[in-house]
Formats: structure tokens, C-alpha cells, sequence
């Protein structure tokens, strides 16, 4: 990165008799909290503050929470955060910090053909923007793009099938063992230009073709400098507790740190089965493996249309997964591994039609379809289901991203009380009607769970997605309200508290945020945002922590 970026100023600050929940699960206590210089600098009892000069803001927090800002386990906003660096649908909910690079697809390490690829095969997930300059190739020069400025923090998890198609094409098969060393080479250098870990998407292609020993060479080295593994794994249908036990086998023989990500139990099959999956969580602990979990407070799940392929059919780039699509036999045979086998891509279940809704798609065409699910455009067209499923993904160019109607209410509430679990959105920004998710996650954890349904109470929600996952991030002084510690933190109220994103209008800011700080700059200002960009790269460092440079 040529130069230093310009970061705005932070401008000394007290907010006064505020309940202050602090992160760690403790109880609210009225005080003063003071931030100077981008830190927490003291929290006083109430009133206790008092201005000599005259040039500390003074807020009046009376009635109002003040926590640490709030950390996003599962972001999908590598390219939006660029294009829109305000970054508003995270900014507004009070997130401070997202973890970036998810499901094992993302934009660096890339050389140039990598790169175009995901971009077209993520398309669906983050858009495909023409306008953006990318200009990095390394994930130090990906992180020095968001240290030039962005709206929050950010947190980078190297792409284990962007890695894989770097070394070795977008292709099934077994790596040679140039190839493996040439991956594992690439997850070293990641992690130590900063990455905090390395995601899988083991559902999605190239991902999904690495064998366990090849994904136990990747995890070794990640272990060995520390970082974490956040797999989305074989299956979250018919094959679930399978595929999470396969993923704490894992951990327990790389001895890598382990994070659960997006841990849902969907589809008919599952429900009611949250106990079980938990029962192997706690006994993956008792045995000594280091796992935690992230969820997000929604019963519908959200990806791009084209994950619903079988691997087989999903090798290779656009035009020749489109191919496939439109020679007949070969159609013959896709339709008939999802409708009646269940595909690897569909979770092992046969895909329902009636679940799947289009949300976002790159064709200004098809912007119509936006809010249907593929039966009912079926049935206004009149052909069948998997006919409309070929005919969008073709004229999208595969790039349509779709809601998924398939979760259990009873399983997210379980999953929810554990005590490995933290928040993540898995929001995806892009589209006509993308899912609320993105949005409204982190008021809907406090509002509708803790406050209304009782789940906990606030101030363990508020650890869940604070202070527990700044320690699986091994985050330097941040998470907590501590003196001392980065002033990440917001100030909202607790009735008014509420999220407001819905499925038939997802773009919608939460009420009651009413202020938030972003290392020590107001970046919401009384229920506005400001523009400021305050938001820093969090790299790991060699002591292990994650911090910004």
C-alpha cells in the first residue's frame, strides 16, 4: 500500500449514566464511559466524569445500553464493502467487526484467471461489479484495500477451494503432491500476511473435491500458526450430524481450532435433532477440541442457485457447467441426482421447488422472478420446475442467488443457548431481495430472542456476539468495554430495539441503534450514519493476536 490512509479523527467523548454491559456475560451496571484517542480510556461510576476543558462530547445515556460493538462471525461483503465502504447494512446494526473470505470461495490469494473466475462463480453472493478496481492478488494486498477505508473492522479467513483452484483448477481430483505443497505454501503465506484462519465450502465446487487428507494438511498448517477452521461442511440436510462429526474428526487430528460455522439443522429430517448435534459439541469439548459455532436468528438460509447443482455437474467454469445445462441427456441425468437421488449440492435431500426463492439476479431481465420461488414461476409458465431451473441459470450466467425455506425454529433456539455459540449474519447484500439476514441480524439476536422470547437475557446475548467471538478471533484488546481496549462499542436503546429488515423489504436499517463508535469515531451519530471510515484490517500478528496494523 503506497502512503497512509487518511483516517478520520476521533473526538473525545463521554457517555454518561449508561447501563453498561460489558461483554463478558455480567450483569449491566450504570457508569460513565469514557473513550479518548480511539480507546476506552475509563468507565466511571455515573456522574462521575468530569470535563475540565470543555472539549469532550458528552452524550447522555440515560435509559440507553452501551456495549462493544458487535462482531460478525460470517460475512459475505468482500467486494460490496469495497464498492460502498460506508458499509451500511452492518454499520446500522451495530457491527463493528465481520470476518470476511466465508465458505471457502473469495478473492484472494487470486492470480488473474482465479480471479475471474470467482468472480463470476460468487457473483451471485457479492455481485460481480465491473466499476470496482481490483487491483490486489495477495491477501496483504486484499487487506491494505480495506486499510485504505472502510465503514467497520474486518477480519480475513484464507478460501480453501479459491486456494484449491489457484493450485490446481476449478476441477475434481486428487492433488499431486506438487499441488498440495503448492496449496499449503499459499495457506502459510496467507496467514502470515494476516489471515485469522481458513474457511471451507464443502458443498460448493472446487471445495467440495478435497479429500479429507488434503483438508487435514491445510488444517495442520493453520494450527501450527494458530488460526481457526470454519467449514461449511458435506451436508446441513440428510447427512448433518455425519458431517459435523467428520469436521471435529477433523480438528481433533490436525489439532486446529475449530469453528462451526453458520450451524444450522435444516430440512424435515433434522427436526428436533439440535440435542444430538449438541451432545457431540459438548463432547467434542470434554475430549479436549477447541470449537465454538455461529448461527444466525432466521429460519430460511440463503446461497446462489447454482449450489444446488451436483459436483459433477457444477465442474469447470460458467459455459461449461451452462452446457450441461442445455444438453438434454446430460439435463436428463442433473434432474434426475436432485429431484429424486438428492445431489451433494441439495444437502442430500430431493430439492422442493416450493422452497427456493430468487432473491438477487445479475440479468436485468429477470428481475421479475425476484420474490418467487421456482414452482410458482413454473406454474405461471407452465413447464416444470427443473426447466425453469435450467432456463434462469442460463440466462444468468449462473450468477442468481436464491433464499432456501428449509430450517426448524426449535433447532435455532437450541443452538442458540449453547455455550460455544456466537453470531454471524452469512448475509449476502446484493440483489433484488436479498435475505433480511443482512440487515437485521444483531438487533434480532437482542430484540426478538433475549428481550421478547426470553431465550437468555440480554447481557449473555450480548456475550455471544461480543466477547466470545473476539476470543475465537484472538482479537487484541477488543470485544470487551474495558479501559484500554479499541473503542468499538454502540449505545442503544433496549425497548426500541428492533429489526427492521424483512423479507419483502430487506433493506431496511434496525431502530434504536443510536450510536455507534468505530475505534473511537462516530460512525452512527444519533441514529444517523456519518460516512466516516474508521474500520481497519484486523491481521494476525505473530504473537498470534489479530489487530490493526
Amino acid at each position: 500500500m503506497s502512503g497512509e490512509p487518511v483516517r478520520p479523527n476521533p473526538q473525545p467523548t463521554v457517555i454518561t449514566h449508561t447501563r453498561v454491559i460489558d461483554g463478558s456475560g455480567a450483569p449491566a451496571y450504570l457508569g460513565d464511559v469514557v473513550l479518548e484517542h480511539g480507546k476506552i480510556t475509563a468507565i466511571l461510576p455515573p456522574g462521575g466524569y468530569a470535563d475540565v476543558t470543555g472539549t469532550t462530547r458528552v452524550i447522555e445515556g440515560a435509559g440507553l445500553i452501551t456495549c462493544p460493538g458487535f462482531i460478525d462471525m460470517h460475512g459475505h461483503s468482500e467486494l460490496q464493502i469495497l464498492l460502498h465502504p460506508e458499509h451500511l447494512a452492518k454499520l446500522t446494526q451495530g457491527v463493528t467487526t465481520e470476518v470476511l473470505g466465508q465458505d471457502g470461495l473469495s478473492y484472494a490469494p487470486v492470480d488473474d484467471a482465479t480471479l475471474g473466475a470467482m468472480r463470476q462463480k460468487l457473483a451471485g453472493w457479492n455481485g460481480n461489479p465491473s466499476k470496482l478496481k481490483y487491483s490486489w492478488r495477495t491477501v496483504g494486498e486484499y487487506l491494505d484495500r480495506l486499510d485504505a477505508g472502510i465503514g467497520v473492522n474486518a477480519a480475513y479467513l484464507l478460501p480453501q477451494g479459491t486456494i484449491r483452484a489457484l493450485a490446481m483448477g476449478l476441477g475434481p481430483g486428487e492433488p499431486t503432491p506438487e499441488q498440495l505443497s503448492a496449496q499449503v505454501k499459499m495457506v502459510a503465506d496467507g496467514m502470515e500476511q494476516g489471515a485469522v484462519g481458513l474457511s471451507s465450502g464443502l458443498t460448493y465446487t472446487p471445495g467440495l473435491y478435497a479429500g479429507e487428507a488434503e483438508l487435514a494438511r491445510l488444517c495442520t498448517t493453520v494450527a501450527a500458526y494458530g488460526g481457526y477452521y470454519a467449514p461449511h461442511h458435506r451436508s446441513y440436510g440428510a447427512g448433518a450430524l455425519d458431517a459435523y462429526a467428520q469436521m471435529i474428526a477433523l480438528a481433533a487430528e490436525s489439532g486446529v481450532a475449530l469453528h462451526l460455522t453458520h450451524a444450522t439443522l435444516d430440512f424435515a429430517p433434522n427436526e428436533g435433532k439440535a440435542p444430538e448435534l449438541l451432545a457431540m459439541l459438548d463432547a467434542a469439548l470434554e475430549a479436549g477440541v477447541d470449537v465454538t459455532c455461529d448461527t444466525y436468528p432466521y429460519v430460511s438460509g440463503a446461497t446462489a442457485l447454482a449450489s444446488l447443482l451436483p459436483g459433477w455437474a457444477a465442474a469447470g467454469d460458467a459455459e461449461t457447467v451452462i452446457g450441461r445445462l442445455e444438453d438434454d441427456a446430460t439435463a436428463a441425468k442433473i434432474r434426475h441426482d436432485m429431484e429424486v437421488n438428492g445431489s451433494d449440492g441439495s444437502h442430500g435431500m430431493p430439492v422442493d421447488w416450493d422452497s427456493i426463492e430468487i432473491a438477487s439476479v445479475d440479468t436485468p431481465q429477470l428481475h421479475v422472478l425476484a420474490g418467487q420461488t421456482i414452482a410458482e414461476i413454473a406454474r405461471i409458465q407452465r413447464v416444470e420446475p427443473f426447466t425453469v431451473f435450467c432456463n434462469v441459470l442460463s440466462a444468468d450466467r449462473l450468477a442468481t442467488g436464491v433464499l432456501l425455506h428449509v430450517g426448524n425454529e426449535e433447532n435455532v433456539q437450541a443452538i442458540m443457548r449453547h455455550r460455544t455459540h456466537t453470531g454471524g449474519s452469512a448475509g449476502m447484500l446484493v440483489g433484488t431481495k436479498p435475505h433480511p439476514r443482512g440487515w437485521g441480524t444483531f438487533p434480532r439476536f437482542i430484540s426478538h430472542y433475549a428481550r421478547d422470547l426470553g431465550l437468555m437475557d440480554v447481557a449473555e446475548m450480548i456475550h455471544h456476539l461480543t466477547g466470545r467471538p473476539a476470543a475465537r478471533l484472538k482479537l487484541a484488546e477488543r470485544g470487551l468495554l474495558r479501559a484500554g481496549y479499541a473503542a468499538d462499542l454502540v449505545v442503544f436503546d433496549p425497548d426500541a430495539l428492533l429489526d427492521m429488515a424483512t423479507y419483502a423489504d430487506p433493506r431496511q436499517p434496525a431502530a434504536g441503534i443510536n450510536y455507534v463508535f468505530v475505534n473511537g469515531v462516530c460512525a452512527v451519530d444519533d441514529h444517523r450514519p456519518t460516512g466516516a471510515l474508521a474500520g481497519r484490517a484486523l491481521r494476525r500478528t505473530p504473537e498470534g493476536t489479530a489487530q490493526a496494523s
